[in-house]
């Protein structure tokens, strides 16, 4: 039978593994209630960036979202545009790698016989899947990515950073559907469709208003239905040889 001090070198022993577990647990529960903290703030921040711009939004309008007191952002974020950035990193890599991916299979699926339709289809269909599929999030987040994209200030160094190689990757396919055509017709016509693409994504509203509710911003599925269809016949006249 166990002795006295037997037993209670057993109870330290319990003690010391329970004050452990319960250390480690309670480690863990800070870094959840980390991740959480930090993840409400950049949901709250999207969403205002989406809606206001980057210019039109506080770090106190952001902590008033959230409901802490705005030092609670600075401890994770150093200033509005480190911010920004964290916000835009969570969205723009995730489109992009899709993007290429199945752009990457595309091309090996089509053999080097890909059609203007099929790749705009692939490309344009990856953002309006997440917009559909992703909830109010990836909403906010592809509205961003609609303001980011339109500003002369910085959005070009922004998109390029994140967007540049899909983007080129489109290029090149199209080239291959497109084996006639001048290189800067091919330009033109991506610049076209993305400039349709953003404002699609943007969700402004107008097009409610002009069609009487005939059609609405929010139905990206009917956009995703129509737009790779009509893109393409668009890079087809271009590339026509024009009169002088």
């Amino acid at each position: 039978m166990c002795s006295h001090l037997c037993m209670l070198r057993h109870e330290m022993g319990e003690t010391s593994l329970a004050s452990t577990a319960k250390s480690e647990r309670k480690t863990l529960t800070k870094a959840a209630q980390r991740a959480e903290t930090i993840k409400q703030i950049l949901d709250t921040a999207e969403y205002l960036f989406s809606k206001r711009g980057f210019h039109g939004v506080t770090l106190k309008d952001v902590a008033k979202g959230v409901g802490v007191h705005h030092t609670l952002i600075h401890y994770y974020f150093k200033d509005k545009r480190e911010l920004f950035d964290a916000v835009f990193e969570r969205r723009g890599p995730v489109s992009a790698e899709r993007r290429m991916k199945a752009l990457d299979a595309y091309e090996k699926e089509t053999n080097g016989k890909p059609t203007v339709e099929g790749a705009l289809r692939i490309f344009l269909n990856t953002d309006f899947d997440l917009y559909i599929e992703g909830g109010d999030e990836w909403k906010n987040g592809l509205a961003l990515t609609a303001q980011v994209a339109n500003s002369p200030e910085w959005g070009a160094k922004i998109m390029s950073k994140h967007f540049d190689p899909v983007v080129l990757r489109l290029i090149g396919i199209l080239e291959q559907a497109l084996p006639d055509c001048p290189k800067e017709d091919i330009f033109w016509g991506y610049h076209f469709v993305t400039g349709a693409l953003m404002l699609s994504l943007a969700r402004t509203g107008r097009i409610d208003k002009l069609s009487g509710g005939l059609c609405k911003s929010d139905d990206l599925p009917a956009v995703k239905e129509r737009m790779a269809t009509f893109m393409a016949a668009g890079f087809h006249t271009i590339c026509k040889p024009r009169k002088t």
